[in-house]
């Protein structure tokens, strides 16, 4: 069986802004390194989610979909992001479908 990780418009333009916020807030001092860390992070997601652990997601998550799950990322010491999604099967294929991404500075109380 095949795998494919999708992803919701809204979370494709937060990977877009994400490089804006992390470098306006002063989180990187180069524009270059938050593009960088933000394309990574999406990459990360897309290819390794789907060999990541799931966990159910908190019901406060359903504001982001029913019957979800999310997967860990840690990117350094500090910042821990989670990837939640819904699990589908399609044909011969097993659907990741990203409805949502935050870190441990945002939900970290919810989990």
């Amino acid at each position: 069986m095949t795998t494919k990780v999708l992803f919701l418009p809204e979370v494709i333009d937060y990977f877009l802004e994400l490089a804006d916020v992390l470098y306006d807030k002063g989180y990187f001092g180069f524009e270059e390194n938050a593009i960088k860390y933000a394309r990574e992070l999406f990459m990360e997601i897309e290819n390794e989610l789907p060999r990541k652990q799931k966990k159910d997601a908190p019901q406060y998550f359903n504001r982001y979909g029913k019957g979800m799950y999310y997967a860990v990322f840690k990117r350094n010491k500090n910042t821990t992001w989670y990837a939640f999604f819904n699990l589908f099967r399609y044909g011969g294929e097993i659907i990741y479908f990203v409805r949502h991404v935050s870190n441990n500075h945002v939900v970290a109380q919810f989990l």
